[in-house]
């Protein structure tokens, strides 16, 4: 199981012009629907006076929660070939969004596709992209006198600490690459039998 993915962590801004027609394009990081809706509700006030908002998104390291949309386009003509461009660079948590003026001239169906292809194509190149990984958070009980133990362990595996509590019971949550997570746990299990 893939345990990383790829996002972008700038804005990325593309532009493509065809038949006087304008296509603006932004690539942005996103984490749920309510960013997506946000930011979409924030280009459409901005834009008003532009004919077509379209955009597609692909959310969580799954890649399995996407939409894609064409604001009144025909079918298929923007919002997949925007999608299309997401998964040919392989990228989560994004919104692409393209805003269309149109320029008096149709381009047909085959001249949208390009024409959205493109500018999603620049705005995902023009953004910076990272590599993030999936964590899995690992909970462990211990008394106190086991704190030396358990530290080693951390030091060893290097997760990222997200909380711990101290008291004659203690309490640590640590969160590590999804495919280190079941090594952590046969560590941390392993010196409840030692001690």
């Amino acid at each position: 199981m893939e345990d990383s993915y790829q996002t972008v962590s700038t804005i990325g801004e593309g532009y493509y012009t065809e038949k006087r027609s304008k296509f603006l394009a932004w690539a942005h990081h996103v984490e749920t629907v309510d960013e997506v809706k946000a930011l979409l509700d924030g280009y459409r006030k901005k834009y008003y006076d532009a004919r077509h908002v379209c955009y597609a998104y692909m959310l969580g390291a799954a890649r399995a929660d996407f939409r894609a949309n064409d604001d009144g386009e025909p079918s298929s003509t923007a919002g997949k070939p925007i999608l299309g461009q997401i998964n040919s660079a392989e990228l989560t948590d994004v919104l692409v969004v393209v805003v269309r003026y149109y320029g008096g001239v149709n381009l047909g169906t085959s001249g949208l596709i390009v024409a959205y292809r493109e500018a999603s194509a620049l705005a995902i190149a023009d953004a910076q992209k990272e590599t993030r990984l999936v964590e899995e958070v690992v909970s462990y009980d211990f008394p106190y006198p086991m704190m030396n133990s358990v530290m080693r362990v951390v030091k060893d595996m290097q997760p990222r600490i997200v909380s711990q509590t101290y008291d004659n019971t203690c309490q640590i949550r640590l969160a590590i690459r999804r495919s280190l997570a079941g090594q952590l746990r046969q560590r941390l299990e392993k010196l409840s039998f030692e001690n």
